[in-house]
Parts: structure tokens; sequence; C-alpha cells
């Protein structure tokens, strides 16, 4: 029986996912972008896959979130009230 050397598994970064994009979307074919991963074509099939080969838009925080100095002094709050500094149910 032919036993055969698994691979390490790789994790792309968004640098290799862009590069992987853009080659798709000049026409490249999976074989020639895997060749640059050292990789098969269906492990670049795969990203490709996730977003039907379009890029998606850039991620970013909802304008709605909080920031994080938002974010800090709400946990500086609740810690000031735990150790019992302050009463927020004073007013």
């Amino acid at each position: 029986m032919l036993h055969m050397k698994q691979r390490a598994r790789i994790y792309y970064t968004e640098t290799d996912k862009a590069l992987m994009l853009d080659r798709w979307q000049k026409g490249e074919s999976l074989n020639s972008i895997a060749r640059l991963f050292d990789r098969h074509h269906l492990a670049i099939q795969g990203v490709l896959a996730r977003t039907g080969g379009i890029r998606p838009p850039a991620r970013r925080r909802s304008r709605l979130a909080l920031t994080m100095a938002e974010r800090d002094f709400a946990d500086d709050l609740g810690l000031m009230k735990q150790l019992g500094v302050i009463d927020l149910e004073e007013n």
C-alpha cells in the first residue's frame, strides 16, 4: 500500500488571498496559482470558492460601534462600581 506524506496545513494571509484573487481575475488557471504556493489546485479552489472568485469589500467597523476609548471607559465604570468606589444609581 502506498502511503503519502501529509502536508502541513497552510494559513493564507490576506496578502496571499489578494494575490490569488488578482491572478484568478486576470484569467490564470488554478494550477498556475497553486504552483506559486507549492500546493494542489484544490487548496486554491477552496479559498476562491468562499467569495465566488470576487474580492469581498474591505471590513470596517460600524459607525454605531463603540470606540476603544469608549469601551475602556465603560469597563472602568463597571470595575469602579463593582469595587464600591462609585454608585451609579445615586442620581
